[in-house]
């Protein structure tokens, strides 16, 4: 899976005050009570009101205010819940506000694990801000266009690490907690402000223009460190001379938070990820950071560095971000991965057109628009205009604008002063204001690749008989071409009699390759018994996919080697979300033949992941599982209705989804019905709600 399977647009708010006052700074003390899940702070803003202004509002989700004083003194405010707003006490010119609040957040500021246990394990803190959320913990502006430069002070047990923005600059013990100051030399939107709270460790690398990288990972996931960050110093240095401005702040972090609930995100120099891309050897070759780990540094100049004025215009940091980790990626894997990826997502905007009426300049446009097409819409300028004149254009862009906002007319502005033949006007109609995409132009910019020639060379053999590519096939599987010209030709025979593909299979499983390999593992639905041995090699390969895909294949078609294949599987774990593990331990309940004693070890370890103390991937996959065994144990429904009401909304989601598909069947609603005076308060009305159908 790749990034797109979790990137999001946020809620984005915009220009209310801002041409009347103008905040300066915010310097903070803040206080986190892990065990009551609350804020407690000390603020001082510093701000100059630029015109006269009845009402003064900064952003504060159910906050309770004491002390407010502007410039030394009390003064009275409004509290409605929303925002705190002042009406006294400020002039024309600089002013001081200063006060102390209290929060207890029920989004943005995410508590993950048990922190009343005095073993260090999961525990985590962590924020996710995007748009305009952060004034759901720390008192701030939903309007992206009021920048800010954040000075943070964060007090917490000195047995755990807090990450914020900016540099560190101080760690004070104060008894049993550290206080950790923050400070930012230059300012930025409040929604890119964060925290992280966790058990991690630390490697310092330095860029070639002297920015300090700081990589941070769980103590648990050491080994993995160097597979799940390889890449990012030559990422960094790649993109900062691609881009042709200096990376626009003083250090540079990226943390692995544990059910984070995208990807990734671009806080202003410190970027969190999701624990799924903390990966090993293997798991690197299913899913790694790569693409994410470019696409959230890419941030650092579009969307932290320049800011769109509004979500009309969204496609300035998205679009940027996807095209600028694409380019990144073709630095490491070469043209021909990356021409792929185009054709990848002109089919997906091919067909999204056909239903998606809502173009890139508008602010209700879907992930795709803003991404794939933003990114297509760069492509196509790069390409008409020169990689030479594109990089002058981003540059001026990003040296005129820093530390500011934009629309899309000045970015096109900057276009026509670097090439003035270029028709800034056709090109924002046809890429950006209407909704369909255009597959010609697409098209003559894919066939700039031969690689892509010859894929779409071998797509047009399907009208032939296979007797008739027979041939041509075999030569070009035994080339070294890319592996989506093998893989196409193995969907394209993976209907023929055994005997009439067997050579073409064979020939797939000398490569060593792990597409071409794992083709062989999905494309082959029934496995005869002369092709057994060849397709267990499979079950070595360095991919958790491909073993999983084989596992399941196996121990389907041969019953009598089932126990053997258990056998080989019964140390496996692969990626964090356990996938293949679990698939191992479900399987071990259809076995013939498997001692009893083992059989119930395997079961329990299966329920046992669809408890709270593991992540929302892991428990997915297991109750997924879990269900389907009969008897269904209780327990194990519980933790499904207990998993309605997790934060993770893609989890949560899930869950409720997968009861309504039980309720479906009389003996389970009423076995949730026997079930729902035993739990909390919180899962009670949840399951309330599924069981009489109330849609939310």
């Amino acid at each position: 899976m790749r990034i797109f399977l979790f990137l999001f647009i946020g809620c984005w708010s915009y220009a209310q005050q801002s041409t009347f006052v103008d905040f300066k700074t915010l310097d903070a003390s803040i206080h986190i009570d892990a065990m009551d899940h609350k804020v407690k702070g000390e603020v001082k803003y510093v701000f100059e009101v630029k015109n006269p202004i009845d009402t003064i509002k900064i952003d504060a989700q159910k906050m309770i205010f004491k002390e407010v004083k502007i410039n030394d003194k009390s003064v009275r405010f409004v509290n409605l819940g929303k925002n705190l707003k002042l009406f006294e006490g400020y002039t024309l010119g600089p002013n001081i506000l200063t006060f102390t609040y209290e929060a207890k957040p029920k989004q943005t500021l995410y508590f993950n694990g048990d922190f009343s246990s005095s073993v260090i394990s999961n525990q985590q803190i962590w924020t996710q801000g995007q748009g305009k959320y952060t004034s759901h913990w720390l008192p701030s502006f939903d309007d992206v266009n009021e920048k800010v430069l954040f000075n943070l002070k964060f007090s917490f047990d000195k047995r755990y690490q807090v990450i914020s923005n900016g540099i560190l600059k101080k760690e004070i013990r104060k008894g049993n907690e550290m206080e950790w100051q923050y400070s930012m030399k230059k300012p930025m939107s409040s929604y890119l402000v964060m925290v992280a709270i966790g058990d991690f460790r630390n490697t310092i690398q330095s860029s070639k223009s002297g920015i300090p990288l700081q990589y941070f990972i769980q103590p648990k996931d050491t080994a993995k460190f160097e597979a799940t960050y390889r890449y990012s110093k030559r990422i960094f240095d790649y993109l900062e001379k691609e881009i042709g401005v200096k990376y626009p702040w003083k250090v540079y972090k990226q943390i692995p938070v544990e059910d984070f609930l995208y990807a990734g995100m671009e806080n202003t120099s410190a970027t969190l990820f999701s624990e799924d891309f903390v990966v090993d050897a293997i798991g690197f070759n299913d899913r790694n950071y790569i693409n994410v780990n470019a696409h959230e540094l890419a941030h650092q100049w579009f969307g932290d560095l320049v800011t769109a004025k509004s979500g009309t215009h969204h496609w300035l940091q998205e679009g940027f971000a996807t095209y600028y980790a694409m380019l990144a990626e073709k630095e490491i894997f070469g043209d021909d991965y990356f021409y792929h990826q185009l054709y990848r997502t002109s089919l997906q905007l091919r067909n999204a057109s056909k239903t998606d009426t809502i173009p890139v300049l508008n602010e209700k446009a879907s992930s795709l628009s803003y991404y794939q097409k933003g990114a297509w819409a760069l492509h196509v300028l790069r390409e008409s205009i020169g990689a030479k004149a594109f990089k002058s254009v981003v540059k001026t862009y990003l040296k005129k604008y820093q530390y500011q906002n934009v629309t899309t007319d000045d970015f096109l502005t900057e276009v026509k002063k670097v090439a003035p033949e270029f028709n800034t006007e056709d090109f924002k109609k046809r890429w950006l204001l209407d909704y369909h995409f255009q597959t010609e132009e697409a098209n003559l910019v894919l066939r700039k690749s031969p690689f892509l020639q010859r894929l779409f060379e071998v797509q047009q053999l399907r009208k032939n008989t296979f007797v008739e590519n027979k041939e041509q096939f075999k030569s070009l599987m035994n080339s070294t071409l890319y592996y989506p010209i093998k893989t196409e030709i193995l969907y394209q025979i993976k209907d023929l009699p055994f005997e009439d593909k067997k050579e073409f299979l064979l020939l797939a499983l000398q490569s060593k390759d792990v597409k071409v390999r794992q083709a062989v593992a999905e494309f082959t639905d029934e496995i005869p018994v002369e092709f057994k041995a060849s397709y267990e090699t499979l079950l070595d390969d360095s991919s958790y996919d491909t073993k999983e895909i084989a596992l399941i294949r196996l121990f389907n078609s041969f019953p009598d080697s089932q126990l053997d294949y258990l056998q080989k599987a019964k140390d496996w774990k692969g990626n964090n979300d356990l996938g293949l593990r679990t698939t191992m331990l479900f399987l071990s309940q259809k076995a013939i033949g498997l001692d009893p004693n083992l059989s119930l070890k395997y079961k329990n370890e299966l329920f046992d992941y669809t408890n709270s103390k593991y992540e929302s991937s892991i428990r997915q996959n297991a109750l997924q599982a879990a269900v389907q065994l009969t008897p269904i144990d209780d327990q194990v429904l519980l933790n499904l209705v207990q998993a309605t009401t997790h934060f993770k909304w893609q989890f949560s989601k899930f869950a409720k989804e997968y009861l309504r598909q039980l309720m479906t069947l009389d003996s389970y609603k009423e076995r949730f019905q026997n079930l729902l005076p035993s739990l909390p308060t919180a899962e009670q009305q949840q399951l309330d709600k599924l069981l009489h159908d109330k849609r939310e």
